[in-house]
């Protein structure tokens, strides 16, 4: 007795099968079969024969049980494998892919590499967490907004010192630029909002978090509230001139698109900065100068804008009077004036000047202003003390009338 060999078919073969059998009892035509598979009649044609040539056995696909002709080779597998555990370790696989590609000509999918890696053990499946948050649609234009964020961390992996990088990514078109600085400061800021107005121009609105370079706790003065003017930072005041809206965010969900892009770069970032051996501030500034690398990747990762119009305004003022720290200082009566620990000699002042703005440039230089007019200016120093030399330096001793307090040790008494 021959045992029937079991033939395994999924549903779409199933269906052609109880098609076909009517059209063999003469039930249905082949027009009306291809129009009930949603097939050309071509193509049922050439089904039909092979169906009644050999059976059940022709409907099954012919490449079942067969490897793909596109199939990654067995050594290429194990070179990129390879590679990973020497060169990409800890790499996602998306990033691994595309370095495979793009440096060693191994052109794999994120899925089959993702694959390779769960085959291997050496990628653990990870669940996200539940979102509990409305999301908020993309501006509409380029240059609408923009976020902005400070990403501390150990950006060189214990080859250098821990330092910030200052991102900015447009809301719009998730198009990015940054720059690496020793920490998330004032002038940090103002250095990368400069670049980016040099490189696009002046965005409509900032929207950033609530650290102190950008938030003022300060209570509104009597002053201030005559003169309509709420307390701001030296970063806020600076927008405001150029008629920025500075946005401060409540939790790190509402400027999500900077925090995700921290993410991304600490990823990413961090594994081409040790590829290339960089380890110092400067040396990754320069490297990110050189290889135009958040070019590429707002190239990889942007989106078209909703409306195709620029939202960038130019700017008509010199930012060097904008992006600066301005301060008022009380002068003397003898004309110095405070600051820093400074004092400042002013020189060629009018008479009964009383007040004056302190303009400080990022490199330490003082511009001193009276209504919009330069004062010169000169440190002061106060001359050396001299102390005075000593004429006698004998003991003092009392006389025998001269009361003073005794100190030391009393001698005892003898029995």
């Amino acid at each position: 007795m021959t045992r029937m060999k079991q033939l395994a078919m999924n549903r779409k073969e199933r269906e052609k099968l109880s098609v076909f059998s009517r059209v063999k009892d003469k039930l249905l035509t082949r027009r009306e079969a291809a129009e009930a598979l949603g097939l050309s009649l071509r193509q049922v044609h050439r089904m039909y024969g092979r169906y009644v040539a050999q059976g059940d056995k022709g409907l099954v696909h012919q490449g079942r049980g067969k490897a793909s002709p596109r199939r990654t080779q067995g050594h290429e597998r194990d070179k990129a494998l390879a590679l990973y555990r020497s060169t990409y370790r800890s790499f996602g696989p998306t990033f691994w892919a595309e370095k495979l590609g793009k440096d060693h000509g191994i052109w794999i999918s994120h899925d089959t590499a993702r694959r390779w890696l769960m085959e291997e053990g050496l990628l653990e499946k990870t669940r996200r967490g539940r979102r509990s948050r409305r999301r908020r649609l993309r501006k509409e234009r380029f240059g609408q907004m923009v976020q902005m964020d400070g990403s501390h961390h150990l950006w060189f992996e214990g080859r250098g010192k821990r330092c910030c990088l200052m991102v900015m990514i447009d809301d719009a078109t998730s198009r990015m630029d940054g720059r690496f600085y020793e920490g998330e400061t004032l002038f940090a800021a103002m250095d990368v909002f400069k670049r980016w107005r040099h490189a696009l121009g002046i965005p409509r609105s900032l929207y950033v978090d609530r650290a102190g370079i950008y938030r003022c706790d300060r209570e509104p003065t009597v002053e201030d509230l005559q003169s309509k003017k709420m307390p701001a930072t030296q970063f806020g005041r600076a927008m405001k001139e150029l008629d920025v809206r500075l946005i401060l965010a409540r939790s790190p969900q509402a400027k999500g698109r900077v925090e995700r892009a921290n993410g991304t770069l600490q990823d990413r970032l961090v594994k081409e900065l040790r590829l290339a051996g960089v380890s110092s501030v400067e040396a990754a500034n320069a490297w990110l100068e050189k290889t135009g690398f958040f070019a590429e990747l707002s190239e990889k990762f942007g989106v078209k804008p909703m409306d195709a119009a620029d939202g960038h305004r130019p700017v008509v003022t010199e930012l060097s009077q904008v992006l600066c720290v301005k301060e008022k200082r009380s002068v003397s009566n003898d004309g110095y004036v405070q600051w820093e620990g400074q004092t400042l000699q002013l020189e060629g002042s009018r008479a009964g000047l009383k007040i004056v703005d302190i303009w400080q440039q990022a490199d330490g230089s003082l511009q001193i202003l009276d209504g919009g007019r330069r004062v010169s200016f000169r440190p002061w120093t106060p001359p050396p003390k001299v102390r005075k030399p000593i004429v006698n330096n004998k003991p003092y001793k009392p006389g025998p009338h001269q009361q003073f307090k005794f100190s030391g040790s009393r001698p005892r008494e003898k029995p």
